[in-house]
């Protein structure tokens, strides 16, 4: 398979390139104090590591994601490229699009949900994700490696496949996957977002996840809630003006916190 500025390059390095430009605009937008869920300050003292072993991390991660998209388009090219001279319609595209999202729900539910509740996951590999208790953008991908591996990089590769979509299909997918989870993780409520008009998985409904009331809810990313909805781990929260400026995420009044 020759990947010169093939459609299976760009699926796998642009979500990448993206990545880093989306998480670039929101550190210029990061100074706005009205706008943010935790303050500066918080931001600073209550993480548990610094930015830059966050940025080192999510190169690592994303240096394995890119491996394994090459391989799995390296394996399934021949079935690829001739779906890709069919030019499906934007009706069979959609139907691709919500597949893939649903599958990546899914699976990523399940797993992250299993990570919190077993105590031998969660010490070793999941709670290196939450020494960000004030998430922040280009954070969105730090996690153990091993963490990428079985949630992002597996779960990525299930969505492609179940999908039937194509390497030109899956560098759009994937690229909107990207930005919707560097979103959930800005720490920032700004007016007009068109991620917290459409999802009720947002940057709020995450942040309560990263809070020690809400570590066991709220576990569903990066799309729709209804996994939460459905198995009763949903924590309702109200976003309320939080004192010297911007919001905070609370739980309900009349909801009990375990």
């Amino acid at each position: 398979m020759d990947f010169a500025l093939s459609d299976e390059l760009l699926g796998t390095f642009m979500p990448i390139l993206v990545y880093w430009l989306y998480s670039g605009l929101y550190i210029m937008l990061g100074s706005f104090e009205n706008y943010r869920l935790h303050s500066r300050k918080d931001e600073d003292v209550k993480n548990l590591v610094s930015k830059g072993t966050v940025v080192k991390g999510v190169l690592l991660q994303q240096t394995i994601q890119a491996a394994v998209a090459i391989i799995l388009f390296t394996v399934t090219g021949n079935d690829s490229e001739s779906a890709t001279d069919l030019r499906p319609s934007l009706l069979v595209l959609a139907r691709q699009f919500l597949i893939a999202m649903l599958v990546l729900d899914t699976w990523q539910y399940f797993m992250h949900r299993y990570m919190h509740h077993n105590k031998f996951l969660y010490r070793h590999i999941h709670s290196q994700h939450h020494r960000l208790v004030v998430p922040y953008a280009f954070g969105a991908l730090y996690n153990h490696p091993v963490e990428g591996l079985l949630l992002d990089t597996i779960g990525g590769a299930l969505s492609f496949l179940l999908s039937g979509m194509s390497p030109r299909a899956s560098i759009f997918f994937f690229s909107f996957a990207t930005i919707k989870t560097v979103d959930d993780h800005c720490g920032l409520w700004l007016p007009g977002n068109l991620f917290h008009l459409l999802f009720r998985n947002n940057t709020a409904y995450h942040d309560v996840h990263h809070q020690l009331y809400g570590s066991k809810y709220n576990f569903s990313q990066p799309f729709f809630i209804m996994w939460d909805r459905i198995l009763g781990t949903y924590m309702p929260y109200s976003l309320e003006k939080r004192v010297g400026g911007g919001f905070e995420a609370r739980p309900m009044n009349d909801y009990k916190v375990d």
